[in-house]
């Protein structure tokens, strides 16, 4: 039997209910959780429905000390079920230094503790103007992060990004640099530049790092005001999906192996 751990990636349906997303996202880390699961991953913004004029009001304090409904949840099925949760995204309220207050795009990771290990500030906002398709503007409500994040699991370095940032070849290199292993990207691309760029931005950073790339994003909502492209998936080191959750509500499970991380390196030394 494998050692290798197994990671779940949680593609819920989001919607304009943030009571209703907190137990939609619980349910679904108890899943993986029941399955086996050492690490579970929610999407991109899941507490709210992604839009800019949603943010403010669904925004929660981050701290080690107070946390929102949303992620007091998470920390506390994180403890009960024992596993690391990458709790997706949130909206992130925060008095600045100067006393101004700014919204971020925030991820937290939980260990298997309930402890809160990691938060990561999306650095590269999602503003985008493509004729006669899409236009959207985080930036109109959010400030960007200013740090690359990682952390240490029982099974390996992780470092975690936030969608618009798979553009970014240099901030994933930093990551390797640091000594990741595995990136966990939870992310919401749109069905403009999905079907097109998602899958492919993906496999680059794997090849470009030969490291594993885990992406999260929420299940598709035709009805919905930003339709999500979906298709949660793992790439591996080599540049092959090993996983991919299509459009529906799903928990993916994939085992991770990083030795391959190892042989990838070894047989190309990229880095050498």
């Amino acid at each position: 039997m494998s050692n290798n751990p197994i990671f779940a990636l949680c593609q819920m349906k989001v919607i304009d209910n943030k009571k209703a997303n907190i137990q939609k996202a619980l349910g679904m880390i108890n899943q993986a959780a029941d399955s086996g699961a050492a690490l579970a991953i929610l999407p991109e913004i899941w507490n709210c429905s992604y839009s800019t004029s949603l943010f403010a009001q669904n925004a929660e304090q981050i701290s080690d000390f107070q946390l929102g409904e949303s992620l007091y949840s998470i920390c506390d099925v994180a403890a009960k079920r024992g596993l690391y949760i990458v709790a997706g995204s949130i909206p992130e309220i925060a008095a600045e230094d100067d006393e101004k207050i700014c919204y971020y795009n925030t991820s937290v990771t939980f260990d298997p503790t309930g402890k809160m290990i990691v938060k990561y500030r999306k650095k590269h906002l999602f503003n985008i103007d493509i004729k006669d398709k899409i236009t959207f503007r985080e930036s109109d409500v959010l400030s960007a992060g200013n740090e690359i994040v990682t952390f240490d699991s029982t099974f390996g370095k992780i470092g975690v990004a936030i969608c618009f940032d798979i553009r970014f070849p240099s901030h994933f290199s930093k990551m390797r640099e640091a000594g990741a292993d595995i990136f966990v990207v939870p992310g919401n691309f749109n069905m403009t530049t999905g079907p097109l760029h998602w899958e492919l931005l993906q496999r680059a950073r794997a090849v470009d790092n030969q490291t594993f790339v885990v992406t999260c994003a929420g299940a598709r909502d035709e009805a919905a005001s930003y339709v999500t492209y979906s298709n949660s998936s793992v790439v591996n080191p080599w540049g092959e999906v090993i996983a991919n959750a299509g459009i529906g509500e799903k928990v993916e499970l994939c085992e991770i192996d990083t030795n391959i991380c190892i042989d990838a390196r070894r047989q190309i030394p990229l880095f050498e």
